[in-house]
């Protein structure tokens, strides 16, 4: 089990559908963040968003132009969204570099795209992701839009997208579920661990996708029973002290499960990149030793062992025959034409 030393921020990234409230429930997060004077850290990856009502550290509208890519690639919105992530997650690095300079961070939140999948299931979203769990202790946070969430169907299809993204990610998972005071979100959550419950939801708002949900429940209940689930307010500032809670165990959880499985696949892919550094090594010392021996060895002894079965005529001249033989071999001297420059041909001297 890795150790946590407590130096580290707690980095959140805030995902969810579009209109589940990220963007606002961040502002009341960093709030109270204010309100409680905990050192916070707010980064903005949407480059699409045309107001952010809170504080940004870094934001990705500083570096990328939405409007810009768009036109200059010719994208749609969805396209150039996912470019302007491309292109900002080539100077991840920087952001990286901001967060370990700063002293005594103790959380760093950071806003996503509306648009789930274009974070979630990006490569970029990915390189993001993955480099801020490799240097950070990382929490996914998965905010549900609660009054959209009380229907069943729409209930396992978060539950689906929950799931597929922890399954992604295999870091420490949170779901807030915003909105409870227009909702109360008792119910929901209360589905997540009671099975026979949300079956007699099911059977009470019977329609045509009610098999299909039956179906998915018995699947996915035994993976999503075992999230962190809280409720929350973004505009009455409900549940923030769960919300901070249930935050402070996930980071505990990344220690205890991530960061150990981290730390072993590393270890791995170092042992099998020595062998293979091993191996390379091995196969050029043979090749040189192959070529030092051919070097060394005698041309006579090549020869009889490039075609033993040959052997050379015996050869016996006199020294006559030797010298009568040496003056057929020598070249003719040709006579060099010389050129008159008077004459319109050569003259070849009789």
């Amino acid at each position: 089990m890795a150790t946590d030393d407590g130096q580290q921020p707690t980095t959140c990234i805030v995902v969810g559908m579009a209109g589940s409230g990220k963007t606002t429930l961040l502002q009341r997060i960093n709030a109270y963040m204010h309100e409680k004077e905990v050192d916070g850290y707010m980064i903005n990856l949407d480059p699409a968003v045309a107001n952010v009502p809170y504080g940004v550290n870094i934001d990705i509208r500083d570096t990328v132009n939405y409007k810009e890519v768009m036109k200059q690639y010719g994208l749609g919105p969805n396209g150039g969204i996912l470019t302007s992530l491309n292109l900002f997650a080539t100077r991840f690095d920087q952001v990286l570099s901001f967060l370990e300079s700063k002293e005594k961070l103790e959380n760093v939140f950071i806003d996503t795209p509306g648009q789930i999948e274009v974070f979630t299931w990006s490569a970029s979203g990915s390189i993001i992701t993955t480099t801020l769990a490799a240097s950070f202790p990382t929490v996914l946070l998965y905010v549900v839009d609660t009054p959209r969430t009380v229907a069943p169907a729409t209930f396992m299809s978060n539950m689906l997208y929950a799931c597929s993204i922890l399954y992604k990610s295999k870091l420490p998972f949170v779901m807030a579920f915003n909105k409870a005071d227009i909702v109360d979100a008792e119910k929901p959550i209360s589905w997540m661990t009671d099975f026979e419950a949300f079956q007699e939801e099911l059977l009470a708002h019977e329609s045509m996708s009610s098999e299909l949900v039956r179906s998915m429940s018995l699947v996915l209940e035994e993976f999503y029973n075992h999230f962190t689930a809280v409720g929350v307010s973004a505009v009455t500032g409900e549940g923030m002290p769960e919300l901070f809670e249930a935050l402070a165990a996930a980071r505990a959880e990344y220690y205890a499960d991530y960061k150990p499985a981290l730390d072993k696949t590393i270890a791995e892919r170092a042992a099998a990149s020595a062998d293979e550094r091993a191996a390379a090594l091995a196969r050029l010392k043979t090749d040189i030793e192959a070529a030092d021996g051919l070097d060394r060895a005698d041309p006579a002894t090549l020869a009889a062992d490039a075609s033993p079965d040959v052997t050379p005529p015996a050869v016996s001249m006199s020294y006559a025959q030797a010298a009568q033989a040496a003056q057929a071999t020598q070249p003719r001297r040709v006579a060099t034409p010389t050129v008159d420059d008077n004459a319109d041909d050569l003259e070849m001297p009789g």
